[in-house]
């Protein structure tokens, strides 16, 4: 039992799972869900509650059972003590303050991520204003390599999504060359079929393979298949660099989207095995989003911010080139307006690059969500600030297969150009041989590059 007294009201928290739910800001999703706290006084409770409750807490009590569910067991069992030594002793809001300090360095926090459970993470960015959600997670660096280097400070990568709604090898090369042209791709050219068939999917990797090779572009390409494609994919000889799922933060949430963690093993292994990679050996991609739990069933009456962070310590066990949370994706339900969605952005932005991670986001709504490209300009720019990993390259910024908004390649050159950001070194360069940018590093591509010219031919 979690209690706390307020102007003389008593307030009573059952267990732990209640008062991560209750002190989480207001959203759809948790009032959807029943478990959102009933009035703002009794958020505020909840918060202060929340901020006086020492972080051993979380290493004693489970919001779901151990013995009920794998993520968990992932959890407890991956703590590392020694590195949450440094920070054992405290509260919620002390281990809320010292982030914030001067004593928080990029360095000490890297160290400290191995000892940090994705609940304590949830817990602290409860506390936290927006902008402490963003000076937090400028601090942390988070580096990658495949065939470039993502996540170094003072970068911006951008995933070069195609997709098209017929998978037309036309329409999917006009996209790419546009990306190209406009400095996008450096993270991942990455599409999600619109038919899921083994085949349609060798045929897209196939091509996007083709092009970086007759382009030599130093980056990795990626179908968004399920991860058991994927795997029989790798075993049929087709040239997969990353292999893809969304996942959750509960074992049931997994179960939904087909697979266990058991499958994500196997298919590292399986990726691991080809020796694609030029610069290192990341090989998984991940997508996770604020309710996808709770549209599965499977939540187990957690709010969906800390099962969201929970979905981070599975992507975390797998040594992920990209993660990233597809923020608007899944509807008003769960994020109801734009408010909503850039709060949600900024926290799973924070709890990622905490719990050690590549942490990316698709700044993105559906067209039924009280949002609109402005919302995504905000957050777009409020997550450049915080030192994001990556965001998507999407033609002008509608995708006209999955029927939802996102950001663009020009918003990409828009953040770097305000923030004084660059591609990946790699990538970069490429930019540069290939006549892509100016002096200065900026995308000004003077005319199509002659190598480009027969991809738009059909040759």
């Amino acid at each position: 039992m979690h209690s706390v007294t307020i102007g003389g009201t008593l307030y009573r928290f059952p267990d732990l799972k209640t008062l991560l739910a209750k002190a989480s800001p207001k959203r759809s999703g948790d009032a959807l869900a029943g478990v959102a706290a009933e009035s703002a006084a009794e958020r505020v409770a909840a918060q202060c509650a929340l901020a006086d409750l020492p972080l051993k807490v979380f290493l004693s009590e489970t919001i779901i059972p151990y013995e009920d569910d794998d993520v968990t067991r992932l959890i407890v069992d991956g703590v590392d003590a020694n590195a949450l030594a440094p920070v054992a002793s405290l509260t919620v809001g002390e281990l809320r303050d010292w982030l914030l300090s001067n004593a928080a360095t990029g360095a000490a926090l890297a160290a400290l991520s191995p000892g940090l459970t994705p609940e304590m993470v949830a817990a602290a960015s409860k506390l936290c204003r927006n902008q402490d959600l963003i000076a937090i997670a400028a601090k942390r660096e988070v580096v990658t390599r495949f065939r470039d280097t993502i996540g170094l400070k003072g970068r911006l990568s951008a995933r070069l999504q195609p997709n098209h709604p017929t998978d037309d090898p036309r329409g999917v090369l006009a996209s790419v060359v546009d990306g190209l042209l406009l400095g996008c791709g450096d993270a991942v050219i990455g599409i999600n079929p619109a038919s899921d068939s083994p085949q349609r999917c060798a045929e897209l990797i196939k091509l996007i393979d083709d092009v970086r090779l007759r382009l030599d572009i130093p980056t990795q390409s990626c179908v968004l298949t399920h991860v058991t494609t994927s795997i029989d994919l790798i075993e049929a000889g087709a040239p997969v660099d990353l292999v893809f799922q969304s996942i959750g933060g509960t074992e049931a949430t997994n179960a939904s989207f087909g697979f266990t963690l058991a499958h994500l093993r196997e298919a590292r292994e399986a990726a691991l095995s080809l020796n694609r990679g030029t610069v290192g050996d990341d090989v998984m991609y991940f997508e996770t989003g604020q309710g996808s739990s709770l549209s599965a069933g499977a939540h187990h009456g957690c709010d969906q911010q800390t099962l969201e962070a929970r979905a981070y310590a599975v992507a975390r066990a797998f040594k992920p080139l990209l993660v990233n949370s597809v923020v608007g994706f899944i509807g008003p339900e769960y994020l109801y307006d734009g408010r909503e969605i850039l709060r949600a952005g900024l926290e799973d932005h924070f709890c990622g690059k905490l719990l050690g991670l590549p942490m990316g986001c698709d700044v993105c709504y559906t067209n039924h969500a009280d949002a609109d490209q402005n919302d995504m300009d905000s957050l777009l720019l409020l997550l450049a600030a915080a030192g994001v990993t990556y965001v998507m390259g999407v033609p002008g910024a509608d995708d006209v297969m999955l029927n939802y908004q996102s950001t663009s390649f020009h918003d990409v050159l828009a953040a770097r150009e305000l923030f004084g950001l660059k591609p990946a070194p790699e990538f970069a360069d490429w930019l540069g041989r290939m006549g892509l940018t100016d002096a200065k590093g900026r995308v000004r591509p003077g005319a199509l590059p002659a190598q480009m010219a027969p991809l738009l031919a059909g040759a």
